[in-house]
């Protein structure tokens, strides 16, 4: 499958690495070692499939045109749109043209939020009551004299999307009440710390920052059972997960531990993902529709 990179940035020099030989063409308006300046200025034949790696604001007009020319689409997250009813005639447009479009969210491919999955999906941990997830990095700075990230509600859309597909991915879908907890524009112009929380089973409370000046992400599930705990991602490793036994009444449960010192591994297994799911023809935006709903609500919230 040929594929060119729409982007440059830091997502976009991501995606070229792990593409490589596959791919044929790089486009953005300013870098100057990308072969073209626009999309359309790239050979309609010479290409498959484009991974697209733009600010928000300009995912919606690129994806459609795309798709409109019959071409695969990796589209960075999060995709956001209006209403409900336009990603629904982008999945349309896709289907229509044979094309697929993905939405990435790498971190589905982390291996302790798989193991986090598979501990869940197994019935171990019986009833969850509380799952906590946070999210931080130290890029404030790096946001705010950004030409165009420090705007907006800031880090909601940015790492929250990520936090709700994680729930999304752990839990599926359900009758969640999400509000905004706090938010704060501590040093930017946008949001960089925001706390949301959620009434449900389980219990959500998701935290994204970009005040944490050590990168960092933490999970703690807590549950009849017994508990589950991630310290960090790969890119950041050590990576740990936590496996707890509940012991009745009470006393030290059992515990497992499981500790990885290795690359990150999420951006090649998604890209394999993404060529299989053309390769069968999987595509879906079903994802995006929920994650936009509730972005949209708590956007909506954070700026009243």
């Amino acid at each position: 499958m040929r594929v060119i990179v729409v982007g440059l940035g830091i997502q976009g020099r991501k995606r070229l690495a792990v593409a490589g030989r596959a791919v044929v063409g790089t486009v953005d308006p300013v870098q100057p070692d990308a072969a073209y300046r626009r999309l359309g200025d790239v050979p309609i034949d010479a290409y498959d499939a484009a991974l697209v790696c733009v600010p928000d604001d300009v995912k919606l007009e690129l994806v459609t045109d795309l798709l409109r020319h019959g071409k695969h689409v990796l589209v960075e997250k999060p995709l956001l749109a209006p209403d409900r009813g336009t990603l629904e005639e982008l999945a349309a447009l896709g289907r229509q043209r044979g094309a697929v479009c993905y939405t990435a969210y790498n971190h589905r491919f982390e291996p302790h939020v798989v193991r986090m999955k598979t501990l869940l999906d197994s019935g171990a941990l019986g009833r969850v009551y509380r799952c906590r997830l946070f999210y931080g990095n130290g890029t404030a700075r790096d946001v705010r004299c950004s030409p165009w990230r420090d705007k907006g509600t800031g880090v909601l859309p940015d790492l929250g999307s990520h936090l709700l597909d994680t729930v999304l991915f752990w839990f599926g879908e359900r009758p969640w009440d999400f509000r905004v907890v706090s938010r704060h524009r501590f040093e930017n112009a946008a949001f960089d710390h925001v706390v949301v929380g959620a009434e449900g089973d389980p219990v959500l409370e998701l935290e994204m920052t970009l005040l944490a000046w050590r990168n960092d992400f933490t999970c703690d599930v807590l549950a009849e059972r017994g508990s589950a705990h991630i310290q960090s991602l790969c890119k950041w490793g050590p990576a740990t997960f936590v496996h707890r036994r509940r012991m009745l009444p009470s006393g030290r449960p059992e515990e497992e531990v499981v500790t990885l010192v290795q690359p990150d591994p999420t951006w090649a297994l998604e890209y394999d993902h993404f060529q299989r799911a053309c390769a069968r023809g999987e595509g879906g935006l079903g994802n995006d529709s929920w994650i936009n709903e509730r972005l949209s609500a708590l956007t909506a919230e954070a700026l009243a």
